[in-house]
């Protein structure tokens, strides 16, 4: 059996391959938590950073009850249910292996924000155990997986929501409405940029796996290797077998602002991209500088700009139109016409907010996405979330090419509707990965 046999194989067994019910208490009985008055219960998944966050923003939620907290670092998991104490004043239980997670049928909701290369199995795992799902961006490590992810969520009529919060965000959402009017004329390209220095993470070495980490489970879907102690919390992002780099760190964010404004429900054609490692002699294999250009079917482009090096901190939007340009950055927008830049309309986040409060949301950063998210929990509507599954796909996907044009360094030509790349074999092998046994994407979720 040759190595694409196997993968195909054990593709096809990955479903079978962890314990789980196949469906949750809700499919089964048909029944949803529409109520504001029943409690949702969530499980976080992933708790060293960004998962914290979730687990706070749904402690403060009315009628959401933070259940259950899963990290495979078990120092994490004190400090975690404390925090999630006070805040609500019920404590969590903890666990370290997220398939215990899956089976429990308490749990109604998975909040994702693990390593990337866990995103696409935990999120399918808990569509096929009845959870409603909301997971970190980049939604998926890989193109294949953001397909399988959007099958899943279908497949069993779940709610998956991908973090990508400014599709909630008061002033994101006005620009948008103003760029879809044609106040700009047409919209021909979009810039983002995404300026924000890093140090070196140095050299690694090989150590023990320290006290309280579960590294297979850690590992997952990814190759096994010895533990490096500068391949662990967060660094996890600089290496490809478990990260995406900068540009899939923080450009899913932007790309998916840029397919918004350019109203794209399909991926761009052609894409480029060239960058490197400057400065730092140390183990990191994504790049501190890449600028990556798409183009769609009709010519329309978007730039990706990542620079980690020191420089300006900007982080922001630049569309162009026909008629003027706008700026999106800082919590505000503002427009600009003809040759001599002459200003335009303009508006602040704290302006857009009130325009928008008939989405039901409350406060200002993280909050509307999180309350947006149990609003169609509760509703049992997919439209009713801002950045559903497929947004979050779409998306992730800008970047995901954007880095085999890199890798490969080689312009890269994509097939929107079977998703593949033409003529490039080499390329093509990007699109997934070797999964490791048992920790294995299906074919068939």
């Amino acid at each position: 059996m040759d190595s694409m046999d196997r993968r195909n194989f054990l593709r096809k067994a990955g479903a079978g391959a962890v314990s789980l019910a196949a469906a949750g208490p809700w499919v089964k009985t048909g029944l949803a938590k529409n109520s504001p008055n029943e409690t949702i219960n969530v499980a976080v998944i992933g708790l060293n950073n960004r998962g914290s966050q979730h687990a706070e923003n749904f402690a403060k939620m009315p009628n959401v009850n933070v259940a259950l907290l899963c990290d495979i670092d078990e120092n994490l998991l004190p400090k975690g249910a404390a925090d999630i104490e006070k805040i609500s004043g019920k404590k969590p239980r903890t666990e370290k292996d997220l398939r215990k997670v899956m089976e429990d049928k308490e749990i109604d909701v998975v909040s994702v924000a693990t390593c990337n290369h866990w995103h696409a199995l935990a999120t399918i795992w808990a569509c096929q155990a009845g959870k409603d799902v909301y997971v970190e961006k980049p939604c998926c490590y890989n193109i294949f997986e953001g397909r399988k992810m959007i099958e899943a969520a279908r497949k069993y009529k779940r709610i998956v929501q991908v973090g990508s919060q400014n599709r909630s965000g008061a002033v994101v959402r006005s620009a948008m409405d103003f760029l879809h009017q044609g106040k700009l004329g047409e919209l021909y390209m979009v810039k983002c940029a995404i300026f924000r220095p890093r140090d070196t993470i140095g050299r690694g070495k090989v150590t023990a796996v320290p006290p309280g980490v579960h590294f297979n489970l850690w590992l997952g879907p990814a190759p096994d290797r010895p533990f490096i102690d500068n391949r662990f919390h967060y660094n996890w992002h600089w290496y490809w077998d478990t990260g995406n780099g900068e540009t899939g760190n923080n450009g899913p964010h932007y790309t998916d602002m840029a397919r918004w404004a350019l109203q794209k429900y399909d991926h761009p054609r052609k894409i480029q991209s060239i960058g490197g490692y400057y400065q730092w002699d140390c183990d990191q294999e994504t790049p501190n500088m890449q600028m990556s250009v798409m183009e769609y079917a009709d010519g329309k482009l978007v730039q990706l700009e990542i620079r980690g090096l020191y420089t300006t901190t900007e982080i922001g939007m630049q569309f162009y139109g026909t008629e003027g340009w706008m700026r999106l950055g800082d919590g505000k927008w503002e427009t600009y016409y003809g040759r001599k830049n002459d200003p335009g309309e303009s508006m602040s986040d704290a302006q857009a907010a009130e325009k928008y409060q008939p989405l039901n949301i409350r406060g200002t950063g993280d909050e509307p996405h999180f309350e947006n998210f149990i609003s169609a929990v509760r509703s049992r509507k997919k439209h009713d979330l801002t950045a559903d599954i497929l947004e979050g796909h779409l998306s992730a996907s800008m970047c995901h090419l954007s880095n085999i044009a890199y890798r490969t360094g080689r312009t890269i030509y994509f097939d929107s509707e079977s998703e593949t790349i033409v003529g490039d074999e080499e390329a093509g092998k990007l699109l997934t990965r070797e999964y490791r046994y048992p920790f294995i994407v299906p074919d068939e979720v």
